[in-house]
């Protein structure tokens, strides 16, 4: 009898270990995603009616600025329609020339937007053309004021109640939302360089974005007051922002990541908050 019993709590302890829940691991909080589609994963881009210089930066995982310099467009940056941008650096191109050994291009004559008040509020139904992502390079240790490989650590932007989780069909959001008092401290969920900061995308109300990687971007929406300046480099957990309520009708931080202008689920890359 004694063994039978000993035999039957063995296989209940060993049951009850099994059926635990490994923690994630660390690894899945800073790893890049992999094989995950996006319209802007080219080198160009072709200009449709409604883009804006700054939404095309935001879908392709730029700084507007840098558009613009590989493009060479001043400001009031007015772009046409047909016309084809880089997404990337000269260096990175990959030029496809006709046989003449001409690069070929549209002529552009339809003006499309031009004005920095309406920052980042283009077009969005040309997000889910492409399905490659190449893999990501090593980890390298970046230069003072270059980007990293990849991102080294993530953190909370807001502590608070997650009321608003991301959902990517049906009643789609892009990121999450986070509740707590007006004035509540808003910090940098990664190091990076801030390349926006303003009221010009629809919908988001007082907005920072923040690049950290040559494909990752994070945005901070619906401030109260924005405490960073655009271009400048911030550091993971540094106060960039106070919580608000602009462009909305709830005190919140809605926050996002995108990687090559995907949405992706912030849950993936935030720490546990156990």
């Amino acid at each position: 009898m004694k063994h039978w019993l000993l035999a039957l709590a063995t296989v209940l302890i060993v049951s009850g270990c099994s059926s635990r829940k490994a923690p994630a691991p660390l690894s899945i909080l800073n790893s890049q995603p992999e094989h995950i589609p996006s319209a802007f994963d080219v080198e160009t881009y072709e200009v449709v009616a409604g883009d804006t210089l700054f939404a095309v930066a935001w879908y392709s995982g730029n700084d507007y600025r840098d558009l613009a310099k590989w493009n060479n467009i001043y400001p009031p940056y007015t772009l046409s329609i047909g016309q084809k941008l880089q997404l990337r650096p000269p260096e990175a191109q990959t030029v496809a020339k006709n046989p003449s050994g001409r690069t070929s291009e549209k002529s552009h004559k339809t003006p499309v937007a031009s004005s920095k008040k309406q920052a980042y509020g283009g077009n969005q139904e040309v997000v889910n053309k492409r399905t490659s992502v190449p893999n990501d390079a090593a980890t390298t240790t970046p230069k003072i004021g270059e980007f990293p490989a990849r991102v080294a650590k993530w953190t909370w932007p807001a502590q608070g109640k997650v009321i608003e989780r991301f959902k990517a069909k049906g009643d789609v959001n892009k990121g999450i939302d986070i509740q707590a008092s007006k004035g509540s401290p808003i910090v940098a969920a990664a190091a990076g360089r801030v390349v926006y900061t303003g009221s010009a995308l629809r919908g988001y109300g007082n907005l920072i974005i923040i690049k950290h990687t040559d494909t990752f971007l994070s945005a901070y929406a619906h401030n109260d007051r924005i405490l960073v300046n655009e271009r400048e480099w911030v550091a993971a957990g540094q106060q960039i922002a106070t919580m608000g309520n602009s462009g909305t009708n709830l005190v919140k931080l809605h926050f996002e990541v995108r990687y090559r202008g995907k949405s992706l689920d912030p849950m993936r890359y935030l720490p546990s908050q156990q």
